[in-house]
């Protein structure tokens, strides 16, 4: 059995072992795999293994041998879905492998822009604090999360993980979801979402990026906001119109934004979140703690063998 990874380094930049996946056939990993180069590469593969190289139904219709297409993130919108039911090929995803990191995420972003711990350090070894005549030395006031009120948009794995940590911190949560949601932990409570952004002291995106939701923060929802408003994004970048919302930080429509995802990744040059001001920009590797990647790493091995056991785990088609 033919076995390809199409880019692989994402998951495993060397840290991890594909040894596993290694032993179930013949097996080759590729760290990057362009469109130009997918049809050389998958040919006569039986099982791929992607994570952001498309597979589109024009692909799928050169690739005969072609059973198994395994997805190593949560998303599936490389693989043409519809085009591997009719050819009858398995496409399997990721799910639910890395709520913690990213929740850890959000709280480093909130954090960075809460307490500026890297302005101050950078002010430090500047010298300013060795300048200064006080032993205490502050470039702004500091922020308490105690009391403050945190609106999830979205309220799956990671939102709850996010709930949770923000609880400790003694913060209210609101959440809005779909539908109205009364079975909640205690000090978290769902409101209609024109009631989030005006209440929120920190609002944080954790929904699915569709129809409804592209660019759903724009500039009419950002002027519902508070002026002292961080809004943070690790879910999705089209859920935010990025000029508007720069527009918004640059002229003090909000106070911060914190953001892992962009719409388009890696970013344009001219992509105008870049310059905003009060920003701070991840990319995109909320989910890859080592922990979260070995985490992945396990579940497509297991959604892979029990493809081969004739058994369905996490099956999208």
């Amino acid at each position: 059995m033919k076995i390809v990874v199409l880019d692989g380094y994402t998951l495993n930049p060397g840290d991890l072992d594909w040894q596993e996946f290694a032993a179930l056939g013949q097996f080759t990993c590729f760290d990057r795999t362009t469109s130009e180069q997918l049809l050389e590469r998958a040919q006569d593969a039986e099982i791929l293994l992607t994570n952001k190289t498309v597979i589109n139904a024009e692909a799928l219709l050169q690739l005969p041998k072609l059973s198994y297409i395994g997805v190593l993130a949560t998303g599936t919108n490389v693989v043409d879905i519809e085009a591997a039911r009719e050819r009858g090929i398995a496409v399997t995803n990721v799910p639910g492998y890395g709520p913690d990191a990213v929740a850890q995420m959000v709280f480093a972003h909130i954090l960075h822009h809460t307490q500026a711990v890297a302005a101050h350090h950078q002010a430090v070894a500047s010298g300013q604090w060795s300048q200064c005549t006080d032993f205490c030395f502050t470039l702004n006031p500091l922020q308490s999360l105690k009391g403050k009120v945190l609106g999830l948009v979205g309220f799956g794995d990671i939102g709850q993980k996010v709930a949770k940590i923000a609880r400790a911190f003694d913060m209210q949560v609101l959440i809005n979801t779909h539908s109205t949601k009364t079975d909640l932990p205690e000090g978290v409570s769902w409101c209609e979402l024109d009631n989030l952004y005006r209440q929120a002291d920190i609002i944080s995106l954790h929904c699915p990026l569709t129809d409804k939701t592209d660019e759903m923060i724009n500039a009419a929802t950002l002027a519902k906001m508070k002026p002292n408003a961080l809004l943070i994004n690790t879910a999705r970048g089209g859920l935010i119109n990025e000029a508007d919302l720069a527009n918004a930080l640059n002229h003090g429509v909000i106070a911060a934004a914190g953001v892992d995802v962009l719409s388009s990744e890696p970013p344009r040059a001219d992509n105008l979140l870049l310059s905003a001001k009060n920003i701070s920009i991840s990319p995109h590797n909320a989910w890859a703690t080592l922990e979260a990647r070995e985490n992945l790493m396990n579940i497509a091995l297991k959604n892979l063998t029990s493809f081969m056991a004739g058994e369905k785990l996490n099956r999208i088609c």
